[in-house]
């Protein structure tokens, strides 16, 4: 679930880039990882196991986020690489699930690039697929 939250908001971070050359406000940023932080630690685990965990999923997240690039902008395709890589392996072997989950991110994608800048920030972000 984490990897697919992970693509969500790396989609939301592109888009964001995209439309308005500001940064993205880090304070957003820090906050997402600090509440997955917290989550880890309420499963049980130690500050030393938190830390390592931590940095696995920040190297994965920098690794959506920089191979997630739309490879032809004229036809805004998500590279359906990334989704095969951090799916868990029994869903790999569907192609079909990939191919949909590829449909599925780049409407997404389209969706939030119609959004106002605003309305991402504060997380009014009502998709329907």
């Amino acid at each position: 679930r984490i990897n697919l939250i992970f693509i969500h908001f790396s989609l939301i971070l592109i888009v964001f880039k995209e439309k308005n050359k500001n940064k993205f406000p880090q304070d957003i940023f820090d906050n997402i990882f600090l509440n997955i932080e917290y989550h880890i630690r309420e499963l049980g685990y130690g500050d030393v196991a938190v830390n390592k965990k931590m940095k696995d999923l920040l190297r994965n997240f920098y690794d959506i986020l920089l191979k997630i690039k739309i490879p032809n902008v004229q036809k805004n395709m998500i590279d359906k690489i990334i989704l095969k890589n951090y799916l868990e392996p029994q869903v790999i072997e569907h192609g079909e699930l990939i191919a949909n989950l590829a449909n599925y991110f780049e409407k997404y994608y389209h969706y939030c690039f119609e959004l106002e800048n605003n309305s991402m920030l504060k997380g009014e972000i009502k998709f329907n697929y």
